[in-house]
């Protein structure tokens, strides 16, 4: 018994930003996930409108967490959330833009139902923001400022 807890113990005390950004961000994917789908198939809302408002959620979430756990960053408020909001914003846009595009693409050389369009261009595109995101939050957001 004291191996596996000693085991697991190891193993749940990530100390690797990007183990640690993965915890967060599967938490705030699952939450954000389940609003855009939601939105999707259960409302029948726009592709845009979906993604955007599960992505608000879920970066709400996000900047919290990754600001004190997965970076632990003394970043002010002031310098960080507006970066924040840049980084969110850009890759939001451009990763559901090429999932979009890449879905519609495809849909013309293979006979693929609407829905299982834009769920394929919504699955992608978290993807794609997920990876864009990450690099620019810990290099361009809450990379610490050094003090002498």
């Amino acid at each position: 018994m004291n191996f596996i807890h000693i085991t697991l113990g190891k193993y749940l005390k990530p100390t690797n930003s990007l183990v640690r950004f993965l915890l967060v961000g599967t938490v705030n994917t699952v939450f954000g996930l389940s609003i855009m789908f939601f939105l999707l198939n259960v409302f029948h809302l726009s592709y845009w409108f979906s993604t955007f408002i599960g992505n608000t959620a879920g970066a709400c979430i996000s900047y919290i967490l990754n600001r004190t756990y997965t970076f632990n960053s003394n970043v002010s408020y002031l310098r960080g959330i507006p970066r924040f909001l840049g980084i969110i914003l850009t890759c939001y846009f451009s990763a559901y833009f090429f999932s979009e595009r890449f879905f519609e693409w495809f849909s013309t050389h293979y006979n693929i139902s609407t829905s299982l369009e834009q769920n394929g261009a919504v699955l992608l595109g978290s993807v794609l923001y997920t990876l864009a995101n990450y690099l620019g939050q810990k290099h361009f957001v809450f990379r610490n400022v050094k003090t002498v």
